[in-house]
């Protein structure tokens, strides 16, 4: 939505500028605006966000499973840049659980855990009091909630991105992918035979989908293959998908996601 509107903005302001150009200065604007395009996509979040994956399960009321997530102790262990950058991913889907959830003392120690890692990436002004303090005022209010929280990713995926760290960016992706996906198994036993359940789980497929194709491009990376490579047990369960799921479907891809979970949070 935002690409779209800032686009229709750019066409508008082009259009009304110079009634009288040539056609050869119109081919121009039109591959300055494909260019334009281009680089706002680049600089939002790809994929649905973990916030938006949450929202999917409170509105199931889906109750929250207490030690589910990634413990915020964990933050201080990870010193190496594939570590850091995926767990902030990670971190950044507890979070959304914790706030939607309105557990506010993990939602306090969630930020914490974020700042620990996006320190020495200069990140941590993105999640300071004043985004703790707009969390706080909307606790009632889910809908303002995921845009908070979104707003927050969408900034540290931009922020990312400029600083020419694309490869470190997609760890972050990936890492919320797969938290929410983990999320999301964890209350399976009690939503599987909700309807809707089953839907949040085939989005996620298509999310992932998304995920490997942003991938492509910096499959020659060491640490984007790394997560490539990790993230495999989940591929090949996708693989053997197709537009329905069973009971058995639902435990296998758990089990895949527990595998890859566990290899990026250890």
């Amino acid at each position: 939505m935002l690409v779209a509107v800032m686009i229709l903005t750019a066409v508008g302001a082009s259009s009304c500028k110079n009634r009288g150009e040539s056609k050869n200065q119109r081919k121009i604007n039109v591959v300055e605006l494909q260019s334009l395009e281009q680089q706002i996509e680049e600089n939002v979040y790809p994929l649905p966000t973990s916030a938006e994956v949450v929202k999917k399960l409170t509105d199931l009321d889906l109750g929250y499973i207490l030690g589910s997530t990634n413990p915020p102790d964990n933050a201080r262990n990870y010193v190496e840049s594939y570590n850091r950058s995926v767990n902030l991913g990670v971190y950044g889907a507890d979070l959304s659980y914790a706030t939607l959830y309105n557990m506010q003392q993990d939602v306090i120690d969630y930020l914490s855990a974020i700042r620990t890692l996006a320190l020495e990436q200069n990140l941590s002004k993105i999640y300071d009091e004043t985004l703790y303090d707009r969390i706080k005022d909307n606790f009632d209010n889910r809908d303002t909630l995921v845009t908070i929280l979104t707003g927050a990713f969408d900034n540290t995926y931009s922020y990312m991105v400029d600083a020419g760290q694309a490869n470190l960016a997609l760890l972050m992706v990936g890492g919320a992918w797969v938290e929410g996906m983990y999320l999301t198994m964890a209350v399976s036993e009690s939503g599987g035979h909700l309807s809707g359940f089953e839907s949040v789980l085939l989005d996620q497929k298509k999310s992932f989908e998304l995920f490997e194709e942003l991938c492509k491009p910096h499959a020659e990376d060491p640490l984007v293959g790394r997560l490539l490579t990790v993230v495999q047990p989940i591929r090949d369960v996708y693989a053997t998908l197709g537009t329905s799921l069973t009971m058995e479907n639902i435990e296998t891809m758990k089990q895949a996601v527990n595998t890859v979970r566990s290899e990026l949070v250890k």
